[in-house]
């Protein structure tokens, strides 16, 4: 079994040593490299080609935004997962502009790391819940009611859902958050397949991009409270 080829990027050798650590102990990851500067990821990502690159934002020389930019136009096929402590939602919608797959904090288990590692590597996307609920409530208090445009031929309710699935949730959490069951969720996720043709999550969040809902000027609609 070919393994993942994961390149580390962290100006903290101490965050390195314990990212290896953990990486090293899946059969199907392997530490291709390691870079401290955002000059480094670009070196070291020519020369070792990695799946993904896991990469902090805060970095000397050039930073991970800049860095994840001029990666993402040298190599459009490297997948870029920011590990990051900012649980600001702007960095989120920053780093999903210049090309990252997918954002993770470094205060989330080692469990959630790996997942999301494997979710890139495998062409989806992986936003931290937590972060992508942050930035739902923020933007649901501009008091923006429309829907984006391209979605008139869904329900209020499957909007909701699509957008909800479309900032990382997973059907559990969409149902806690509308007040309905896992069931439901999924009823609604089977209809949003049949009218969009979105069958898997990384349909939705390319979909969702798209549409423009990872850009702050776009408005989500009002959700219900509670």
């Amino acid at each position: 079994m070919k393994k993942l080829e994961v390149l580390l990027a962290d100006d903290h050798q101490v965050v390195r040593e314990g990212l290896r650590l953990l990486i090293g102990t899946q059969p199907d990851m392997h530490v291709a490299g390691e870079a401290g500067t955002g000059r480094e990821v670009l070196a070291q990502a020519r020369q070792l080609q990695p799946d993904v690159v896991v990469m902090d934002l805060a970095m000397p020389e050039l930073n991970g935004l800049q860095a994840t930019l001029l990666l993402k136009a040298e190599r459009p096929a490297t997948r870029i997962l920011v590990l990051t402590m900012h649980e600001d939602e702007k960095y989120l919608l920053q780093v999903c502009k210049a090309g990252a797959a997918g954002y993770v904090l470094k205060r989330s288990a080692g469990e959630d790391l790996l997942r999301a590692i494997r979710t890139v590597a495998q062409g989806g996307f992986y936003f931290d819940p937590t972060l992508a609920g942050k930035a739902l409530v923020n933007r649901k208090k501009q008091g923006g009611q429309a829907f984006p445009a391209g979605t008139a031929e869904l329900s209020r309710r499957e909007k909701e859902v699509l957008i909800l699935l479309a900032w990382g949730y997973s059907n559990k959490e969409v149902a806690a958050e509308l007040g309905l069951s896992a069931k439901t969720v999924e009823t609604y996720r089977v209809r949003i397949a049949e009218k969009l043709g979105l069958r898997s999550r990384t349909d939705i969040v390319h979909y969702a991009l798209r549409q423009g809902w990872l850009d702050e000027s776009h408005p989500l609609p009002q959700l219900p409270q509670g």
